[in-house]
This record gives structure tokens, C-alpha cells and sequence, in this order.
């Protein structure tokens, strides 16, 4: 029977393009169930947009120089293009500066204002008082109170998770002049969630104890139990929408109240462009909704926003929030601000039509119960192990030999024998499995029961032995052949909620292209008829080679050089010195004549260098950095009257002067290469 149900997918940010902890978190596995929901023919509206609103965006224009509006115009395309082109299949895709989502918004906050349920309070907010601005959220830095981290956020702990107010952080620092902060008088709307614990405890800690993940519940628990107190929903900014009654000037609707209403906005705007009402989606009980969000998000899907929909009284209540844990990359945790990432729209660029690869390797390493760990060695060996040797290898066979003994076209089958049974009996029963752990949103489990789809089929065609048998049996053959590409053409509609362009591209090469649903794999005897011909063979996954994942190492590695780099400390100033011990001196231009490494050091170089006065000996701690071969005849700077010093065994008559790049690399303190001569002085 079908069902509606309205699934959300957490509103990004437009500070920044997505990444795979995005897409890991959140959007592969709330594609995979909206799919999935599609094929067992229910009605679906599958929702998100951008948010455009908070301080992430304005210090982002900052950063850049730019304004807001062209920092959410120009991350929104970003975003939305890389979502469309890896297949995510939004119903739509909005945006919060959008017209209706500002009505939607303020239409949602005037009627909890006019009803009362509100509290107006004046009370004391950080305050830069050198730029003259309340500190809202991500303008201001601290030590968190509940882990010691001491880069947590006004709003929200990154490394534990915790949603905090500034208030609550201990040695405050504002974001934008760096200041201890001042508190300051203001006042603002607050929703009083500790009026809404009694509920909370009856619809999560009571209603929902069984069938919410454990991470979701065990949140939601501990803010419960220590006691919820009043949160703002307002916010002393210019940029964001405007608090909607008297007496607000200068004031807008706090990003985490403005947001998941942006869900509902969406929803209209996608109703009115599809002629859909857009109540029942959110208005009919018998509708299931589903938020998809990162466990960062817990606390605003799980108890802000219920008690916002509870106020309100018209709206229903999520059935599940099924939130996954945090994906690492290489070992360390993925961060935007130091560039540790991988961006969707950088690797729809560097890995053309491998979409589905991302998908597959995002879902069988998904953060679902715990922190996981993304590495490009695992990525290139799930490729080339599973989806080539496994999945695209039993296509090819099917594929290659009908084309190859009945050229192309599907032969009538002969007596079924026992093996033929039980695998087709297997068959019928894997829409069932998968969809067990779909239902559970155990989408890593769902893949590897896809995967054994493709297993079956391969020892089927291993026992059968068809490419043998077809010197002595053609009729055996034909059974073997057919049998086999039922299992093909189940795959090509299983496959389709977590590898949707490789379903496509199968489909195609089955030429299949009608309407198989979920449910047909498990009742129907056949899903592709005798007599029907298929396409040629076309590889569904290629292997992907080691250069190519070098070159993504070497990509990182470079940035966690830049990162040390930009982390590094100056080193502070050295005592005063006067004038007399700087004259004392004596640097000169020198060219390096010989070089060659110290015998049994890894770091030492042995210079001969010309100083124009003489050719001297120098030792150099730089063999890590530069070849012998490489640096005969380079000019450098030399401190000439250092005291001689013997280093193992050789006496160095002088230093070369020399710094780092960003990168960290040695570079040398290079005099004009063509018009000064060996011997003059550097004063």
C-alpha cells in the first residue's frame, strides 16, 4: 500500500561547497532511502535548499572582501550544481533567501508571538566593544564549559558536539578584532523549551526509545535529564530575516529557528511549481517524515524544532531522525577552514563519471554508528575489488557470452534444474533483505546484501560453467544464460536507490527501460523475457589506477604541509642587539663550486664554495632538500667570518643563509643571480 512521506535532507551552509563528510553524514544515505521509497511506489517529496542565513555567511564575506548576497549566490549554484550532477535526487532544492521562505519564517514566528509563547527578555550578550557589536554565535571563540576544547564556537562545540550559547564559553575572544568581549544589555525573544520537557520525554524518551539510534536518543536523553532553559530565537545581526514585530530594529530571527523552517517553505515552493498541495506533506498524520542530519544537528532536530512545531500546533512531528557520526579523511578530522577536505564539486571534475563509485565506497563506510575514516587506498580498492571484479564482472559475462551465442538475444529456457531454483529462489529473496535494513537505515549493511546480488550471480555462472558446457550442451546453455540474466536485471533495479547512473547504464545495456519496481524483483518469476534482445557489452566500472590515486595523496599532503606551515609559530625576537654587533658581520656573495653529501649523514651537504676572497669549505644541514648535481653554481649568501667548526671530522668555514617557504621547504637567500659578483659585500 502506498505511503507519503516527506523526507529532509539538513539545510547546507553557503560558506563553502560540500564534501564528502556531507555527503556521508547526510545526503548518499537520504538519497538512498528516497529512492528506495520511490521504488516500492510510494509518494515521496524529498526536500532541502541552502541556508543563507547566519554568521557563517557574513564572516565569510568578510574574509573575501565581497558582500553576503554574492557569497550565498555564488556557493548556492555551487552547491546545488554538484548535488544535481552526483545524482541526488532532490524533489527540490530551495534556498532561504528565497520570498516564501521569509514569509514562511516570519508567518511562523508572529503567530508564536501573537499566542504568547514566547519570553521577552533583556539580558546580558558579549559584546565587541572596539568594532560595536554583539557577538552572535560564530563571532565569538572560547573554551568550551563541557570539554575543554578551546576553539568552541558561541553556538556549538565542534569537537563534542555540545550546543552551547556564548555566554557560556570561559575566556571569550571576539572573531572579528580578536578583543576580550564585554557584556552588554539587549533584549531578545526566547522559546521556553523547559515547558515542553514533559512532551519531549513522552514522544522521544517514551514514544520513541526502541526505534531512534542510539547516538539520537542517548543526545536528546542528556539534554533532557540536565534541564532545558529558554533559547533565543533572535539575534542581534544585519544579515538574516527580520524579527517581525515593533520593537525589533536591527534584530533577525536566529538562524536555527529561520532554518528548519526552510523545509516546510521548500515544500510549498516545490507544491506550487508541481500544482501539489503542500498541507498534507506536513499537516497529515499519516504522513511519515524523516529528517537526514549529522549528529551536530541533533539537538535542533530532536528537541528545538519539535517544541517549535508543538507551539505552533498545525505541524507533525518527525517519525525518525536517523543521524550518522562524523567521517575523518586520512586519519585526521575533516576541516573547511584548513582545506582538509575533498569537494564534491572538485572530484566530479577529477573523476568523470565515477559518481557511483563515491556513493558505493560513502555507504559501505558509513559513519553510522561511529566515526569512520575515508582514505583514497580503501576508495581505489573498493572500486577495483568490488564494484569492477564483483558486480561489473558478472555483467560483463552475462552480457558478452548472449551476445556472443545468441547474439544478443534472450533463448527460451529448458527445464529448470535444481540449481537454477534455488538461485532464483535466492534472488526473490534479497528486496526483502535490503529492504529490512533500509527500514532500519542501516544503509552500509543495504550495500553489501546489493553486492551479494552480484556474488550470486557469479558463482552461479562459476558452477554453471557455460563457456565450457556450450561445447556439449546448448540447450543446458540457454537455461544457464537465461537464469542468469534474471539475476542481471533484478540488479539493474536493486541497484538503482545506492548506484543510480550505473542502474541507468544497465538498464540501457539490457535495453529495459520500463517500469520494474522493487517489489516486482521479489513476486515476479520473470523480469526479462525469452526473446528480447539486449544491447552490447559496455563496462560499467573501470579500475582505477595508482597514479591516479597519488595524485590525490600528494594533493593532501600538500595541504597538510600549508596547513603546518600557516600553524607555525614565529619565533619571538631575539635580545636587542647594537649597532656595532650587527657591523660586526661580514656577509658576501658566494657561488657554490662542489657538492657533495657528508659520508653516513642524511642531512649534511659538503660545499665548496667561492667567495671571492677564496674557496672555502662549508657544511649545510640541507641534503633533504636539495641534490648535489642541482645546486653546483648557485649563488648564495655566505656569513664569511663565522669561527671555523668541525662537524664529523670536517672543518665548515662559514654559513649559508637560508629561510623556508610556505611549504616549508628550504630556499636560498639568493643575491641578483647575473649582476653581483663573487665577494661583494651584503650590508
Amino acid at each position: 500500500m502506498s505511503k507519503r512521506y516527506t523526507i529532509t535532507a539538513a539545510l547546507p551552509y553557503t560558506n563553502g561547497p560540500i564534501h564528502i563528510g556531507h555527503l556521508a553524514g547526510v545526503y548518499v544515505p537520504a538519497d538512498i532511502y528516497s529512492r528506495y521509497l520511490r521504488l516500492k511506489g510510494n509518494d515521496v517529496a524529498f526536500i532541502c535548499g541552502s541556508d543563507e542565513h547566519g554568521v557563517a555567511i557574513p564572516m565569510k564575506a568578510k574574509k573575501e572582501g565581497v558582500s553576503p548576497q554574492e557569497i550565498i549566490d555564488k556557493y548556492h549554484g555551487i552547491i546545488k550544481k554538484s548535488f544535481a550532477d552526483f545524482g541526488i535526487s532532490f524533489d527540490n532544492y530551495s534556498r532561504t533567501s528565497a520570498e516564501i521562505h521569509h514569509k514562511t519564517a516570519s508567518d511562523f514566528f508572529k503567530k508564536l508571538y501573537e499566542e504568547g509563547e514566547f519570553i521577552e527578555e533583556v539580558t546580558e550578550q558579549l559584546y565587541d566593544d572596539e568594532v560595536k557589536q554583539f557577538l552572535a554565535d560564530r563571532f565569538v571563540t572560547g573554551t568550551c564549559p563541557k570539554c575543554g576544547n578551546e576553539e568552541a564556537y558561541g553556538d556549538q562545540c565542534e569537537k563534542c558536539g555540545s550546543s552551547l550559547n556564548a555566554t557560556d564559553l570561559i575566556n571569550p575572544k571576539s572573531t572579528i578584532s580578536g578583543s576580550k568581549p564585554i557584556l552588554k544589555e539587549t533584549r531578545h525573544w526566547f522559546l521556553p523549551l523547559d515547558k515542553y520537557e514533559s512532551f519531549l520525554k513522552e514522544w522521544i524518551l517514551e514514544g520513541h526509545k526502541k526505534d531512534w539510534k542510539p547516538n539520537v536518543y542517548g543526545q536528546v536523553k542528556s539534554w533532557v535529564d540536565e534541564g532545558l532553559k529558554p533559547r533565543a530565537v533572535t539575534r542581534d545581526l544585519d544579515w538574516g530575516i527580520p524579527v517581525p514585530v515593533k520593537g525589533a530594529e536591527g534584530k533577525v530571527l536566529y538562524v536555527w529557528f529561520d532554518a528548519p523552517i526552510g523545509y516546510i517553505s521548500s515544500t510549498k515552493e516545490w507544491a506550487d511549481r508541481e500544482g501539489k498541495d503542500w498541507e498534507p506533506y506536513w499537516k497529515d498524520k499519516e504522513t511519515q517524515l524523516v529528517h537526514f542530519i549529522g549528529k551536530d544537528n541533533i539537538v535542533f532536530h530532536c528537541i528545538i524544532f519539535p517544541s517549535m512545531l508543538k507551539a505552533h500546533g498545525d505541524f507533525i512531528l518527525p517519525e525518525n531522525v536517523p543521524a550518522n557520526e562524523f567521517l575523518n579523511l586520512e586519519g585526521n578530522k575533516l576541516s573547511t577552514s584548513k582545506n582538509w577536505a575533498v569537494w564534491l564539486h572538485e572530484y566530479l571534475e577529477e573523476f568523470p563519471e565515477k559518481q557511483d563509485v563515491l556513493r558505493y565506497v560513502l555507504t559501505a563506510n558509513a559513519p553510522e554508528t561511529k566515526d569512520n575514516d575515508f582514505t583514497w587506498k580503501d576508495f581505489q580498492s573498493r572500486n577495483n575489488n568490488e564494484l569492477v571484479a564483483i558486480f561489473g564482472n558478472f555483467i560483463n559475462r552475462v552480457v558478452v557470452l548472449t551476445n556472443k551465442y545468441y547474439e544478443g538475444i534472450i533463448p527460451q529456457p529448458g527445464d529448470l534444474t535444481e540449481e537454477d531454483r534455488k538461485a532464483l529462489e535466492e534472488l526473490k529473496a534479497f528486496p526483502g533483505t535490503i529492504e529490512a535494513s533500509l527500514n532500519r537505515y542501516r544503509f552500509r549493511e543495504a550495500s553489501q546484501e546489493l553486492m551479494n546480488v552480484a556474488r550470486l550471480g557469479n558463482k552461479y555462472l562459476a558452477d554453471a560453467e557455460p563457456w565450457k558446457l556450450i561445447k556439449t550442451d546448448e540447450e543446458r546453455v540457454k537455461t544457464i544464460m537465461y537464469v542468469a540474466l534474471q539475476i542481471a536485471s533484478a540488479l539493474a533495479v536493486l541497484s538503482e536507490p545506492f548506484l543510480p547512473f550505473t542502474a541507468s547504464k544497465l538498464k540501457k545495456i539490457l535495453n529495459q527501460e520500463n517500469s520494474l519496481n522493487w517489489n516486482d524483483v521479489h513476486s515476479k518469476d520473470v523480469l526479462i523475457e525469452a526473446n528480447h534482445k539486449i544491447n552490447k557489452s559496455e563496462l560499467l566500472f573501470s579500475k582505477i589506477e595508482d597514479a591516479e590515486i597519488e595524485k590525490q595523496l600528494e594533493k593532501l599532503e600538500a595541504t597538510k604541509k600549508a596547513n603546518e606551515q600557516a600553524n607555525k609559530e614565529l619565533e619571538p625576537l631575539k635580545d636587542t642587539i647594537s649597532y656595532e654587533d650587527f657591523s660586526k658581520l661580514d656577509m658576501r656573495v658566494g657561488t657554490i663550486v662542489e657538492a657533495e653529501k657528508m659520508p653516513k649523514a642524511k642531512k649534511l651537504l659538503v660545499l665548496k664554495v667561492d667567495t671571492g676572497l677564496d674557496i672555502r669549505t662549508i657544511v649545510s644541514g640541507i641534503a633533504e632538500h636539495f641534490k648535489p648535481e642541482d645546486i653546483i653554481g648557485k649563488k648564495v649568501t655566505v656569513l664569511a667570518n663565522l669561527a671555523p667548526r668541525k662537524l664529523r671530522g670536517v672543518e665548515s668555514e662559514g654559513m649559508i643563509l637560508m629561510t623556508e617557504d610556505t611549504e616549508g621547504k628550504l630556499v636560498f637567500m639568493n643575491p641578483d643571480e647575473e649582476n653581483t659578483p663573487n665577494g661583494a659585500t651584503i650590508n
